[in-house]
């Protein structure tokens, strides 16, 4: 199964680097997008991918076998990581709507002209 979601996030990789190289503005920021959420799944699935419970102590029990629960931390990392991208997100858009009023188009190549004085 990890080796499954170990190919599937190499493709995320790949299709978001693709999209960044890409011409259209749109297209850079569709794969920003793409590679912020394969990095997501890469750090969720450095946790581990295990059918274990919640790291609490049930009531009336002194101690939990370790290797019962799930690591937290990878959980906590992505959705930190998810919280910062929606914010990122927000912000390419905004400095997207402001390019495409200045300029008029979704072609980065354009930009070469915008300097003539």
């Amino acid at each position: 199964m990890e080796l499954i979601i170990a190919i599937f996030i190499g493709l995320m990789f790949s299709c978001g680097v693709y999209l960044i190289l890409r011409r259209s503005i749109v297209k850079v920021i569709l794969g920003i997008f793409v590679l912020s959420n394969a990095a997501n799944l890469i750090i969720f699935l450095a946790g581990g991918i295990t059918k274990s419970e919640v790291a609490f102590i049930p009531h009336g029990e002194q101690t939990l076998d370790p290797a019962l629960i799930n690591d937290p931390v990878a959980q906590v990392l992505v959705i930190k990581s998810i919280v910062i991208g929606l914010g990122i997100a927000a912000y390419i858009l905004a400095l997207k709507y402001r390019y495409f009023e200045v300029t008029g188009t979704h072609d980065l190549d354009s930009l070469k002209n915008t300097d003539q004085r």
